[in-house]
């Protein structure tokens, strides 16, 4: 699985938005990593950010 799986996944079981370090420490995966791949998924449309330093799936 990589990162983008793990964000996602989280991401739907948590039910809520989540700051990188949340998603960083829930998942296992570094900090840094987790930063590149939220922003490429940003981009993509598939999350989105409700509030500032937050992520969420887009609904």
């Amino acid at each position: 699985m990589d990162a983008s799986d793990s964000i996602i996944k989280i991401l739907k079981t948590k039910g809520k938005p989540m700051k990188t370090g949340e998603i960083a420490e829930s998942t296992g995966i570094d900090k840094k990593e987790i930063e590149k791949t939220l922003k490429n998924l940003v981009k993509e449309n598939i999350l989105h950010s409700p509030t500032r330093c937050y992520y969420d799936i887009k609904q």
